[in-house]
């Protein structure tokens, strides 16, 4: 076992919320156990899948796998299934602290004053700056 895998006890409590494979015939090569151990050590690492270790299987199994099980909701319904048992035993508190000091905004965002460029005026909603004299009103005439 690999530090960072699955212990027995560990498996004894994922077992049992774990799909059951609908096919039957031979039995598969790789235990779902090094699968998901594979799984974690992708997702705990970030390494790209086809770096998983072979210990675990191959990587397109172990991806296999994952994705599917992303798709059809177990991983979200395993997460809710622990979570729930976790909040039964009273290992979880569920104290809130939220720190204002690190929500900043962009700079863009503080109310600074926009340059002219980025406003286009309208030749008519404003007063021309260029004085009229009584010749150009006669030219204009």
């Amino acid at each position: 076992m690999a530090r960072g895998d699955l212990t027995d006890a560990q498996w004894a409590c994922l077992e049992p919320l774990l799909p059951r494979g609908k096919k039957s015939g031979r039995p598969p090569i790789w235990t779902r156990q090094q699968l998901i151990d594979g799984i974690r050590f992708r997702t705990r690492t970030g390494v790209p899948w086809r770096d998983v270790p072979e210990r675990y299987g191959p990587w397109a199994r172990g991806y296999d796998l994952f994705r599917r099980w992303q798709r059809d909701g177990t991983w979200q319904r395993i997460f809710a299934e622990l979570q729930a048992q976790a909040d039964a035993k009273e290992l979880i508190t569920w104290d809130l602290n939220i720190d204002s000091t690190v929500c900043r905004a962009h700079q863009h965002a503080a109310g600074a004053r926009k340059k002219e460029i980025c406003r286009p005026s309208r030749p008519g909603a404003s007063p021309s700056s260029r004085t009229t004299t009584a010749s150009d009103a006669h030219a204009a005439a």
